[in-house]
Parts: C-alpha cells; sequence; structure tokens
C-alpha cells in the first residue's frame, strides 16, 4: 500500500500533470520516463545483490524498508515542485528529480518484495502472501483514484489543475506510506536462509541465474504485461477528458467520470484477486491460470473500441470486467518470482532471493518505461495537443489506445507466458525435496 500511494500516482498521472498542467510536450515526456527508468531498471540486479549480502539484526531485506523511508518520500514530493525557470531547465529539473525518484523506489522495493520469498517456504502461503499485498495495492489504488482529482482541486484552491494541489497531495500521500513502511519493518519476519554452506560468489549468482529459464521468462512475461496495462492506464484521463466528456473545459465532470471509472475498476480488481488460488486450481497451475486470464482479459478490453462517447454503461462494465480478470495477474506473477528463486536452490543448489526478485521490479520498470514512453509517441503521432478540442484523427487515436493497441500487446504476452517452465507439478517436488535437504542440513 505504501508503494501504491506514490507508484499509481506516477503511472497513472503524471503523464497528464507534466502535458496538461506544465505545458511539456508528450513525446518530451515518453522519452524521459524512457531513458529515466531503463537506467534505473538496470540497478535492479545491483539492489538485489547488495540486498543479498545485507548482515543486520534485523535480516537482509528488512532493514531497508526504515533506511529508505525519508529519501522516497522526499524524492516522491520533489517530481511536482518544478520551479518556474525556463523550458529547457524544467525539462532538466524534470530528469533529474524523476530518476532520483526511482533509485529510491528501487532502493525500497527490491527488499520489500524480496521478504514473500523468505517470509515462508510454501509455495501455496507465498500465493497467499502475494494475495495479502495486492489487498493493499489494490486498496492504495481506490485511495488514490478516489482521492488525487478532488485533492488536487480542494488543495489547489479550488482549481481544477493547479500544481500547488498536486505538491501537497503528495505530501499527503507520503506521510501515509512512511507510516505504512515503518508498520510493514515491524510486522514481518525472516524464515527462509541461504543454504548454510553457501559463500557469496557474485560471478557464480550472475551465471546461474541466466541458466535458470522459468526466471528468463519471467522476466519478459512481465515486461509484456506491465506495457500494455501501462499504455491502457496513461491514456485514461486522456480519453475521458477528450473523447467521453470532449469540453475540455468541463473539469467538473471529467474528474468525476474518470474518478469513478478508476475506483471501479480497482474495486473489480482486488474482487478478482480474491480468487486467485481458485484460478489456480481450475486451471491447474499457475502458468496456465496466468495465459488464461491474459487471453480472456485482452478480448474483454478490445471492446473499448466499439464503445461511443455517450455509452457510459457499456464503459464501465467492459472497465468492472477487465479488471476482475486483470485481478490475478501481480498476485501470479509474484509468486511464480518466488518459485523461480526455489528452482535455483533446487535446481543448482544456491539461493539469491534479492537478486532472483530483482528480475519482478527490472520487468515491470521496463515495462512502466515503454507503455508510458509508447503511449506519449502515440500521442504526439495522433496529434494530440493539450487543452484544446481534438481532431477526429486524434480521437480515433486515443479510442485505439485504450483498445485495440494494448490488447494486441496482451496477446504477445499470452504467447510469452507458455515459455514458463514451472508447471503444477514441479511446484510440489520443489517443494517437497527442499524442505528434505532443509531438514537433512
Amino acid at each position: 500500500m505504501a508503494s501504491v500511494f506514490y507508484f499509481k500516482v506516477f503511472s497513472s498521472f503524471l503523464m497528464f500533470f507534466y502535458t496538461d498542467i506544465m505545458g511539456i510536450g508528450a513525446a518530451v515526456i515518453g522519452t524521459m520516463m524512457l531513458a529515466s527508468r531503463i537506467f534505473d531498471a538496470a540497478n535492479d540486479p545491483l539492489m538485489g545483490i547488495l540486498a543479498d549480502r545485507t548482515k543486520s539484526p534485523h535480516g537482509q531485506f528488512r532493514p531497508w524498508l526504515i533506511w529508505m523511508i525519508v529519501p522516497f518520500v522526499l524524492s516522491g514530493i520533489s517530481i511536482f515542485t518544478i520551479p518556474d525557470w525556463s523550458p529547457l531547465w524544467k525539462i532538466i529539473y524534470i530528469y533529474a528529480t524523476y530518476s532520483i525518484a526511482m533509485i529510491f523506489y528501487t532502493a525500497i522495493n527490491i527488499p520489500y518484495g524480496a521478504l514473500m520469498g523468505v517470509m515462508t517456504p510454501s509455495s501455496e502461503q507465498r500465493s497467499q502472501l502475494a494475495s495479502f499485498r495486492f489487498v493493499g495495492a489494490f486498496a492504495a489504488n481506490i485511495v488514490v483514484q478516489g482521492t488525487i482529482l478532488f485533492l488536487v482541486i480542494k488543495l489547489g484552491d479550488g482549481e481544477t489543475e493547479t500544481q500547488a494541489g498536486y505538491v501537497k497531495t503528495m505530501t499527503l500521500y507520503g506521510l501515509c506510506a512512511a507510516a505504512l513502511f515503518y508498520f510493514t519493518f515491524r510486522s514481518t519476519k525472516e524464515r527462509v536462509k541461504p543454504p548454510k554452506d553457501q559463500k557469496s560468489d557474485f560471478k557464480k549468482d550472475l551465471s546461474q541465474l541466466v541458466k535458470n529459464k522459468p526466471w528468463v521468462a519471467i522476466i519478459f512475461i512481465g515486461v509484456s504485461t506491465v506495457i500494455w496495462m501501462a499504455l491502457r492506464d496513461a491514456a485514461i484521463l486522456y480519453y475521458f477528458k477528450y473523447y467521453v466528456v470532449g469540453q475540455v473545459e468541463d473539469g467538473g465532470r471529467f474528474a468525476k467520470l474518470a474518478t469513478l471509472f478508476n475506483v471501479l475498476g480497482t474495486v473489480a480488481t482486488l474482487i478478482g484477486l480474491t480468487f486467485t488460488n481458485k484460478w489456480t486450481r481450475f486451471f491447474g497451475s499457475k502458468r496456465n491460470a496466468y495465459f488464461a486470464l491474459t487471453v480472456i482479459s485482452a478480448f474483454v478490453a478490445a471492446c473499448f473500441y466499439f464503445a461511443e462517447a455517450g455509452d457510459i454503461i457499456l464503459i464501465f462494465s467492459i472497465q468492472i470486467i477487465t479488471s476482475f480478470l486483470l485481478g490475478p495477474l501481480m498476485p501470479l506473477f509474484w509468486s511464480m518470482i518466488a518459485d523461480t528463486a526455489d528452482y535455483s536452490e533446487w535446481k543448482f543448489g544456491r539461493r539469491f532471493t534479492g537478486l532472483t526478485f530483482s528480475a519482478g521490479t527490472f520487468s515491470q520498470k521496463m515495462g512502466w518505461a515503454i507503455g508510458p514512453a509508447f503511449a506519449g509517441y502515440l500521442l504526439t503521432y495522433y496529434g494530440f495537443v493539450a487543452n484544446i478540442e481534438q481532431s477526429p484523427e486524434t480521437i480515433q487515436g486515443l479510442r485505439y489506445m485504450i483498445s485495440i493497441i494494448p490488447s494486441g500487446i496482451a496477446l504477445l504476452a499470452s504467447i510469452i507466458v507458455l515459455t514458463y517452465g514451472i508447471d503444477g507439478r514441479l511446484e510440489k517436488q520443489m517443494e517437497r525435496e527442499l524442505s528434505k535437504r532443509r531438514a537433512e542440513s
């Protein structure tokens, strides 16, 4: 929940803030997000290696939740405190603050994600933990989606789109995130340790990691999944402001409809994730469930293209169904990563949980780099200009961006899922044999 207070703002509202409030071109922002996140994603394996080698009375991963709270909070607020400088220096400031914020996000989230791999050795319990994790994540989604546009108005002296409103809102979210990270630190425990005879060997860790075929597959699964989600998320505000509402000056109706659309989608996602274990059992494995839900949600999301601007009920219905189907994907994804850590220990006799989990944040960041950048380039390609009535070509482009284009990428993601080699039978075999080894050591 702490992470998503920032992550949801960055993924769904930041590009809109840059283009429609700060007046910066969509292609410029797309390039900035792509460059900054690729640079940051390269830091993920380094952070995983560092966390794996951390020794403290609080464990390997938990202390990072305390060490990084203040930098995490302040860096997120700084993104929105853009000075009234020349256009060039504004862009430089944006590059710098966004890159720094992503570094601190990495430093607190890779250790946090790795906690799931060391809190329990049970694959089924990790799926449950992943579900609990995303209950918190989607709860924060609801809070952000349901409050941000109204907080910006309230804290920005009653105006719909003000920089001051965003700065004050992010300060409030940052304080909430700090309290929640501290609570997480206090209420968790690390139980799964590396094999006793395992010695620190960076080169060996990396060489064995790239031989871990399920781990390699999970990177591409994560990147492709997040690209289509990020592209769709980036298009939502533009879709409502310029197509569904269609009146640039009608900020009140735009805020209400976009907020309700996002909140209902997140509630449906939250309900959907409670079915994670049921879908897994129904389809026979996490891999099969991930594949089936991705394919079905892609076809449902494509139906946005056929919705006219006045078809509010249809638009909201598609959102609810798509979001319900997407609910289990992220819990399944992170649970599958934990299983790849087991695979490494089972296959090669070495465990490096932090480095393994860096694949998750690496793939997500690459997806969130490419997806919003792609959205920015598409906006430019379709002739988007902020705060004016859009041309028919631009409107058509917005409809493609929320439907056909992301659905096509989702189908590509579903094909990649089939390369993940850990099925239900192998999950049980690894858990059984690893438990025996640990009992004998």
